[in-house]
């Protein structure tokens, strides 16, 4: 029999909501399971520290982890590959802040730009990353399943008036990128848990279906966002499976059980 998975959204570099948040939900059983949507860095101060953390201080506990790929890893990897300016270069991204997280450098306030000549460089290049940072980034997988549901970071595409299953999506791509309405509304196949999208900025016509603010995670009826804007002045949270217990990182803290809301039919 299955142990419980806890989905975990997306951290963007922030070491102390990831922390706050495992906290509370240990300890684990050894049948237990973590999957990390993606996201680890960016915006928030501590990209490196988070990488460090999942890497090899959460694996000594001896809980099962699976860490997707995010579109912010992905975008990382292009501009090591091939240069993305349009990524790295406008503040609202954060990328700033991860390369001042291997560098030393002072924490970049939002809207700051580099101040020499060689983080221009390196910010353009992604070359302030170990070699097995990026070779760890490289290996992420675009997506989990188990017995309770399938995990991907953004969603899934809607390719020929339906939501194919993440093995079959030949644009694996997509599964970090999309944000769609129509997948909120449209998906009736297992349940999805994504991040990517940060609940409070859903369409106003999906903003109803969140339990109770629209700073919580949103279930729909069958799909669960819980990006809820960690690294944006937002909190982390999860949601343990199969039970639908929602864990988060702010305060006061509370515990509570997501409901099964049902989107309005396309």
């Amino acid at each position: 029999m299955q142990g419980r998975t806890f989905a975990i959204g997306d951290i963007h570099g922030e070491i102390g909501h990831l922390r706050t948040l495992l906290e509370r939900m240990g300890p684990f059983d050894e049948d237990d399971t973590l999957v990390f949507l993606g996201d680890y860095v960016d915006r928030g101060p501590h990209s490196r520290q988070v990488i460090e953390f999942i890497r090899h201080e959460l694996p000594e506990t001896g809980v099962r982890i699976v860490a997707l790929r995010g579109n912010h890893e992905d975008a990382w990897l292009r501009v090591i590959d091939e240069g993305w300016d349009g990524f790295v270069l406008p503040p609202s991204n954060g990328c700033l802040a991860c390369l001042r997280s291997y560098t030393g450098g002072p924490v970049a306030p939002p809207h700051d730009y580099p101040r020499s000549e060689t983080e221009w460089e390196h910010l353009i290049q992604g070359t302030f990353f170990p070699r097995d940072v990026i070779d760890w980034m490289r290996s992420l997988p675009y997506w989990y399943e188990d017995d309770h549901a399938i995990y991907v970071h953004a969603g899934l595409p809607q390719i020929s008036g339906g939501f194919p299953h993440p093995s079959d999506v030949q644009k694996r791509s997509s599964l970090l990128w999309t944000r769609t309405r129509e997948f909120f509304q449209g998906y009736r196949g297992k349940t999805c848990i994504v991040g990517h999208t940060v609940t409070s900025l859903l369409p106003p016509e999906l903003s109803h279906h969140a339990p109770r603010k629209d700073d919580d995670l949103w279930v729909g009826e069958q799909v669960i966002a819980i990006d809820t804007g960690c690294g944006k002045g937002g909190f982390l949270t999860a949601i343990e499976l199969p039970e639908l217990f929602v864990w988060e990182s702010r305060e006061p803290l509370r515990h509570q059980r997501a409901q099964r809301w049902f989107a309005t039919p396309p």
